[in-house]
Order: structure tokens, then sequence, then C-alpha cells
């Protein structure tokens, strides 16, 4: 049997009231009597009775949910983050509706076109390493739809944007793997386009530098889907053992990165830390149950989620258009074996 919802209109047949007598006894209209209102209340919960959302959001203009796009939900750092914005959203009475890209643009421009159909109030959006035209973000942003980015920004859109100081951070990894005394240090990073890329290869060039040591671009490998795909991850680290010399430590910059780095040197049956050495991002509490529990960039996930959210709220209740924008920028953490 098809489920059929409960509609006003069922409850005002049964209890031959009007439809109109009905809707504003739901909504506790002064207009009705309290009589009147007892019963259809009773009614109505003794069959569950739920309002429609999408009628509901026709009559007030406003649907009371926020789209959230994300390259992948099992990613710890993006489920943390969503935490985040769930805390949030559901105090304030807004339901989230998630996404994934799965770091693919034509999904990613499928779920946009989705989302804006479901008349979404704002958008909270972590674009996907192959984001190469922001034609369907700029349209939705001009048309008046809320965006803020969280994590993975475009600089062409004006709006509120939250990150991470991704520099300091890779900065902060490399110049540990240094002070260890490893000086062939590889990295194995994201797509390259990518802001975030960017910034934390920026950084790990830096540190290299502040010992006197010149960054070699051989020693750099892009993986475009950031991890996603394990045979990315398997060719960039079977590129970097065949070096004469080999890297006596490689630096990941994301979460899937670096454990599928530790997967590949296992399976390559390279020791860790013994031969090459292994630090990266990640915010993955699995990582203290590994074989060989490594130093890790932590990132404040779920915080990120949380400011990412108010902004938005912010930006979604304005009663005038909103001309200054924000971008937030939350300081990483250098967690070692010793200091969980």
């Amino acid at each position: 049997m098809k489920y059929k919802a409960t509609t006003i209109k069922d409850i005002a047949k049964a209890l031959n009231l009007s439809t109109s007598t009905v809707s504003r006894a739901l909504r506790d209209s002064h207009e009705i009597s309290a009589a009147t209102k007892q019963v259809v209340l009773e009614y109505a919960a003794r069959l569950n009775f739920q309002p429609n959302p999408i009628a509901l959001s026709l009559k007030e203009r406003k649907s009371h949910s926020i789209g959230i796009i994300v390259a992948e939900i099992a990613n710890s750092f993006f489920s943390q983050i969503i935490n985040g914005i769930e805390s949030v959203a559901n105090e304030q009475g807004y339901t989230v509706i998630i996404s994934q890209s799965h770091e693919n643009f034509e999904k990613e421009v499928r779920t946009l076109q989705y989302l804006a159909s479901r008349s979404i109030d704002g958008l909270l959006i972590s674009v996907s390493s192959a984001t190469n035209d922001l034609q369907q973000l700029k349209s939705l942003h001009q048309s008046g739809l809320p965006i803020v980015f969280v994590d993975r920004s475009v600089e062409e859109i004006n709006t509120h944007k939250v990150v991470v100081d991704n520099y300091q951070g890779a900065y902060n990894a490399t110049i540990h793997l240094l002070e260890q005394g490893y000086r062939r240090i590889a990295c194995v990073a994201n797509s390259e386009h990518l802001n975030i890329t960017r910034e934390r290869v920026g950084g790990y060039m830096a540190a290299l530098q502040e010992y006197q040591l010149k960054p070699d671009p051989g020693m750099i490998k892009y993986c475009f889907h950031g991890g996603m795909l394990l045979n990315e991850v398997e060719t960039a680290v079977s590129e970097l053992i065949k070096l004469k010399p080999k890297p006596d430590a490689i630096f990941a910059t994301s979460d899937k990165l670096t454990t599928g780095c530790m997967r590949m040197l296992k399976r390559h049956k390279i020791a860790v830390p013994k031969t090459i050495a292994l630090t990266g991002f990640s915010n993955s509490e699995l990582i203290e149950l590994l074989h060989a529990p490594i130093t890790v960039v932590q990132q404040p996930a779920f915080e990120m989620g949380q400011v990412a959210t108010e902004l938005l709220l912010q930006l979604i209740e304005s009663k005038r258009p909103v001309k200054d924008f924000k971008t937030i920028k939350l300081q990483t953490r250098l967690v070692s074996p010793e200091n969980r």
C-alpha cells in the first residue's frame, strides 16, 4: 500500500470544518475559539499530522532548510564539519540537506540544481577538486541565494568564507619533520588548482627554504581526486620510492592522502617512520590506532561548521542586502602521538 500523508483537507472533512478554520487552528490563530483549536489539535495528533513543508515554504517564502555540499561524508574532516553545521542549524530551527560531490564537477552541478529546486534558504559548500566552471554558483549567488564557502573556497564569488591557515599548518608539519632530521621530504598533494593545495604546498616549500633546502618539483606529486581514488596515491607513492635517492619523509596535504600514503607504504613493506617518515593533515581518530601512530595537522572542523552556519544564517535573516563579507581563518593544531 502506498503511503499517503494526512492533509488539512482530510482533517477538515472528518471534523466538518472548513480548511481555513483547520489551518488557523493549527497555527494557533486568535480568530479560532479555544474549543475548536482543542478538537483540531487532538484529532491531528491522533493521525500524527505533520504540516507540508513545501506548502509552508510557498506561504512563508522560506523553507527553513539549508543545503550542504562536501566532497565525501565518509571523510572524517567533512563529517565533523557537518556535525558543527547541524549543531547550529537545528538549534535555530533549520533542516539541513546534505549532498556529496565525490570530487565530480557534473555531480556538483546536478546537486546545485536540485537544491535550488527545493527552495533552500542558503548554501554551504566546499567545492570539488574538479570544479573548473563557476557559472552555476555565480548564477545562484547573483540571483540572491546566500552562499558561504567552508574549507575550499573560490575568489571569484564575494561572500563569507571559513577556512583554516593552510599555509601555517603545512609549514608547521614540514618544520616538525626537519627538526627530526629529515631532509628529503616529499609532498603528496590534492588537485593542483585548489586554493587549499596551493596554500599547503606553499607552506611546505617555505619550511624547506628556511632550512636552505631547494624544493624539488619531482618530489611533489598531485592527486586530482585527493586520495578518493587509491590508485592515484599508489602511483604517487610508487614514483616517489623509485627516486634515487628516495625520500626519507612524506608530507600529505589531506585526510585521505595521509591514510592513503600510510596504506601504500605498508603495501610496499616500507617501515614508518624507520625507513620513511610520514606526517599530514588528518582529523581521523583512527590515526592513533595505526601500527605507526604519526604526527598530524588537525583542523578545527566542528568549529568551522559552526562558524560557517552562523554566518549563513545571518545572510538568510538579514533584512537588507549584505555587502561586507568576512574570511574567517582558524588555526590548525599539530598533534603528535605524545600530546594526543
